[in-house]
């Protein structure tokens, strides 16, 4: 449980093609150099045995318990700084999105929400240094709260976590199954495609909940 007071409004961003642009096919080049394996044996090692998946859902401790398991799966070295390098130049900040989670810090607390495990959770501030002075201590990976995207669950935790209501909540993602496991339990998500002017999708959320809770007031 966050020990800071509960947020009026709480908004959680998702970060892959939200706030950054991620090239899935450099990272996997630049792992198949390292590795030496080609990318359907990569992918076969780790993706599609579950692996990153289970990273995500909480099943490994910490960064080390990760990146040995990933080592190996692949039979050999896998040094962290290269690991991290490797997935750094595979994302490009998206400065208007960013800038729409600076709007967002106006009127409540931001949070990354995001698919991934306890090593990437130790690079972010590194790979994308727009995002801590924004998100501050709540640069959360998926593995924090034991569950992933879709699953409810995850919502669930990420909310009691903030001390958050659901209809006070905004989430912004680029997995339609995604956004639906936000709103199955009442939490305001925003698909974001290409062309999404995610501010605009802040400042709608915000001008809601004012109405909404000017209404409240009113007929109280």
């Amino acid at each position: 449980m966050n020990e800071t007071p509960a947020p009026r409004l709480l908004f959680l961003f998702d970060m892959d093609d939200v706030l950054v642009r991620y090239d899935w096919k450099t990272r996997m080049a630049g792992l198949t150099d390292l590795t030496g394996h080609e990318l359907d044996e990569l992918r076969r090692r780790w993706w599609l045995s579950g692996n990153e998946s289970r990273a995500e859902a909480g099943h490994f401790p910490d960064g080390d318990a990760y990146l040995a398991a990933f080592a190996a799966a692949m039979e050999c070295d896998v040094p962290e700084t290269e690991w991290a390098r490797i997935r750094g130049s595979a994302m490009t900040e998206l400065p208007q999105r960013i800038e729409a989670v600076r709007i967002a810090s106006e009127h409540g607390r931001v949070a990354l929400l995001t698919n991934n495990g306890p090593l990437a959770g130790r690079w972010i501030h590194r790979w994308a240094p727009s995002l801590p002075p924004l998100f501050g201590e709540h640069l959360d990976t998926s593995s924090n709260f034991g569950a992933r995207k879709p699953d409810p669950e995850v919502f669930r935790r990420a909310l009691a976590h903030h001390g958050a209501r659901a209809e006070d909540t905004f989430f912004a993602d680029d997995m339609p199954e995604n956004i639906e496991g936000a709103r199955s339990v009442g939490i305001s998500a925003v698909l974001v495609e290409h062309d999404t002017d995610l501010r605009e999708a802040v400042r709608d959320f915000v001008a809601s909940r004012n109405d909404s809770l000017e209404a409240r007031l009113t007929s109280a």
